[in-house]
């Protein structure tokens, strides 16, 4: 099962690290921030990539290359190059599916290269029992962060992720499981969102999830890098 890193985009909140540096290659404890994705794809036994770039995507490639020093082999889904800028999550996933899929049904890891989880595992044995299944998306969710109070979603023994009562204890953190038909209908190109087509998965019942346990950091902003960075050097000092 192939692998997509969403890694297109201007991280506005970031500047001014952002401005000369793409956020995926700002540096956590050690390494760039995507590096860490890459090497727990390679643990999971992924080997083929796919990183969808827009912002400085130039960089990116240079510093990644071909994938190889993972074990890896990494192709670019170039937004910038082929279409001015990026085209939020909807829309490169839906440019990059010809290099994820061969068929609506064939199933692929995503994951949101400014997110940090050293601990996620990128299991086979998930991605197989999500092949055999019937929903367009598997989710990793968190408890809602501080930022997002009112969350995204609810899980239901029954019916899966579910977004259609009062409480949204949870909160998609950028990991997933997925079918190329969640972007069934979205044209190479056009921009769009992915919330609002997992909120509509999340109606008709195609969604499944479980809660993500572990370390798990969304970086937005100087501030919260610095944090993180800084507590990394607390625990060595």
């Amino acid at each position: 099962m192939k692998a997509l890193i969403l890694a297109a985009g201007r991280g506005e909140r970031m500047r001014p690290l952002s401005d000369h540096t793409p956020k995926p290659l700002l540096m956590v404890r050690g390494k760039p921030l995507i590096e860490w994705h890459l090497q727990a794809l390679a643990r999971g036994a992924v080997r083929e990539v796919v990183i969808n770039t827009a912002w400085l995507e130039q960089q990116i490639v240079d510093a990644l290359g071909d994938g190889a020093r993972w074990g890896l082999t990494i192709r670019y889904s170039m937004e910038g190059r082929d279409h001015g800028g990026a085209l939020e999550t909807a829309g490169g996933i839906a440019k990059a599916l010809p290099l994820l899929v061969d068929r609506d049904d064939d199933c692929f890891w995503l994951v949101s290269a400014d997110v940090h989880a050293p601990a996620f595992r990128f299991d086979n044995r998930l991605g197989e029992a999500f092949r055999h299944g019937g929903g367009v998306a598997h989710l990793w969710l968190v408890a809602n962060p501080s930022y997002h109070p009112e969350g995204d979603f609810d899980l239901d023994p029954a019916r899966g992720v579910v977004r259609d009562g009062a409480a949204r204890p949870w909160t998609y953190a950028n990991l997933a499981l997925c079918r190329a038909a969640l972007v069934e209908g979205i044209e190479p190109g056009t921009r769009a969102a992915l919330g609002p087509l997992l909120f509509d998965a999340a109606r008709s019942g195609r969604l499944s999830g479980e809660v993500l346990h572990g370390e798990w950091h969304n970086l937005g902003t100087p501030a919260q890098l610095a944090a993180l960075n800084g507590a990394a050097n607390a625990g060595t000092g």
